[in-house]
């Protein structure tokens, strides 16, 4: 399950803006020239439930429809700022609280109708009506006051108050996806196949459940001649296969069946992907770039009264071996989770250490949480409630290649008198459960997000609803405080103040297991597929990418 959001700099484009924005400067990327042709094929370890991009909530939905919708603004990967997408220019108010944007009148619909301000109103007004179960993007956009259309080129937005994201969250396909009406406008439409429909350079062209879903390029692509997007849509066909075990993905990248593998375990990199044709006609790729990493945690359910005591949930984590992992399986291409934002952000407090094993302040908190084995069978218990509680919960695992290392756990857990069952659930069950949140616990990792992301998302109390990420149902008041502060604060160094206060605060609570984060982004890239770099500044340049063999 990833965050939603595109890289951007609000602060950078926005503090001066009292009138119109002056142009905005484009950066072309990629190889214009390059022909088009062939088909990639690209895999998805998780079928989704759900494409459509309103009420989607996984990276595996993202990963598709992202190239069939756009945004008002898109965000170039190399320098960092907002060039033309649907809009071809915005103007910000000296208040930052009204925000105009003017559409490119050549904007087309896949089927060839006109994208207007309408579409651009109804894609918010979608995501914030119950009835199109958006509640994963509601924090982004409770402050919206109106929606005004002056002409069917024109939209204004006015907002109650002042937020540093706002430019982005309406202005970015990551927050706020810009789809027709007259396809999406009732929510009780059934559609016949995926429903993704909009007015980027690729549309559906088949979905077989279970199997694949591919999109052909769009030769009627209303931009596709211009300088932002003149170098994209240069395969034929994306093909996205629906391959969950590591090793059948492996043997599919071996035999060209699969173009594109992303991400890979550090484990399979160096000891799966070896010999021919590994290193040579399938390229192993290790890239740095500036782009946050994900970062794998095991969250707690707090309507589970178990986890609800913090000395608790601070044990669970000191039992939690991550350096035997990272030297077994992991080689140094990890680092030790710490807290909810990437390891090398500015907004993680440079004196915030990981959590270190140790079995001996572990038993030693379960001791002031009360936990104690008084009928000498090895598991812990306690009263909670009135009622007598052993200490054993279900762990679920969307991912058998991982299993091991919650083997491991498992079993240091047992040392210290708790006992962890570890269930295997395939993985539309799976995101079912998080959203009625009902599990013990589960392990999964977050996206790394942006430089500077929204910790409401996750970590404030009023997202803890229904299909809402905070899904663990988590609420700390000063936290709380802290982001609602940080929201509004447009000053970049008092802001970071207010972030690094959240961070410190969620990482005590403990409310995850912070795991791992990335320090590299792995993957597999068939020889067969051309590109100018493997990877800009902030991201990767898969949307680039062309077909070396025509």
């Amino acid at each position: 399950m990833i965050r939603s959001v595109l890289i951007t700099s609000i602060i950078a484009m926005a503090t001066t803006a009292a009138a119109a924005v002056a142009p905005m400067k484009v950066t072309p990327l990629g190889k214009a020239d390059a022909k088009v042709g062939g088909t990639l094929n690209r895999n998805l370890s998780g079928e989704p439930e759900n494409f459509n991009p309103i009420s989607a909530n996984d990276g595996y939905s993202r990963d598709v429809y992202e190239n069939v919708v756009q945004g008002l603004l898109r965000v170039n990967a190399d320098t960092y700022k907002f060039e033309p997408e649907l809009a071809e220019s915005y103007e910000v108010s000296k208040d930052f609280l009204t925000f105009t944007f003017k559409l490119n009148k050549n904007a087309k619909w896949a089927d060839g109708k006109p994208v207007t301000s309408e579409d651009v109103k109804f894609s918010v007004e979608a995501i914030r009506d119950p009835a199109f179960q958006a509640s994963h993007r509601v924090p982004y956009f409770e402050d919206v006051v109106s929606i005004e259309t002056p002409d069917p080129h024109t939209v204004i937005f006015k907002m109650k108050k002042k937020y540093f994201k706002n430019l982005e969250v309406i202005g970015s396909a990551g927050f706020n996806p810009i789809l027709p009406k007259h396809i999406y406008g009732d929510p009780k439409k059934k559609f016949e196949g995926a429903p993704i429909f909009g007015s980027g350079p690729y549309k559906v062209e088949v979905y077989n459940r279970g199997k694949n879903i591919q999109l052909v390029r769009n030769p009627d692509f209303w931009a596709k001649d211009m300088p932002s997007f003149n170098a994209t849509g240069k395969f034929e066909r994306l093909n996205f296969r629906f391959i969950k075990e590591e090793n059948l993905q492996l043997e599919m990248a071996k035999k060209g069946q699969i173009d594109y593998v992303e991400p890979v375990r550090a484990e399979s990199f160096e000891k799966k992907a070896v010999g021919e044709p590994f290193g040579t006609t399938v390229k192993k790729m290790q890239v740095e770039n500036k782009r946050p990493k994900n970062y794998g945690f095991v969250a707690w359910n707090f309507k589970n009264p178990i986890f609800a005591d913090r000395d608790t949930r601070m044990a669970l984590s000191h039992l939690f071996n991550r350096d035997v992992l990272i030297e077994k399986f992991m080689f140094n291409k990890v680092v030790k989770g710490i807290g909810p934002v990437y390891y090398k952000s500015d907004f993680m407090p440079k004196d915030l250490k990981p959590v270190e094993f140790s079995t001996e302040k572990a038993k030693a908190l379960l001791a002031k949480a009360g936990w104690t084995d008084k009928d000498k069978n090895g598991i812990l218990e306690k009263t909670i409630n009135g009622q007598p509680r052993e200490f054993r919960f279900t762990l679920l695992l969307p991912n058998r290649d991982v299993e091991k290392y919650f083997t491991m756990y498992k079993e240091d857990l047992k040392k210290a008198g708790i006992d962890m069952e570890i269930k295997l659930i395939e993985w539309n069950t799976f995101t079912k459960l998080l959203e009625e949140q009902k599990f013990d616990a589960v392990t999964l990792s977050w996206g790394g997000g942006s430089p500077e992301d929204d910790l409401k998302q996750i970590w404030h109390s009023e997202s803890a609803r229904m299909g809402g990420s905070n899904f663990i149902s988590y609420s700390n008041k000063e936290v709380d405080k802290a982001i609602d502060s940080a929201r509004g604060e447009m000053n970049e160094a008092k802001r970071a103040k207010l972030w690094q206060k959240a961070v410190r605060l969620i990482a005590e609570d403990a409310p995850y297991t912070f795991l791992f984060n990335n320090k590299y982004d792995l993957f597999l890239l068939n020889s067969k597929v051309g590109y100018d770099k493997p990877t800009y500044n902030y991201g990767f340049s898969y949307e680039y990418w062309y077909p070396n063999s025509i």
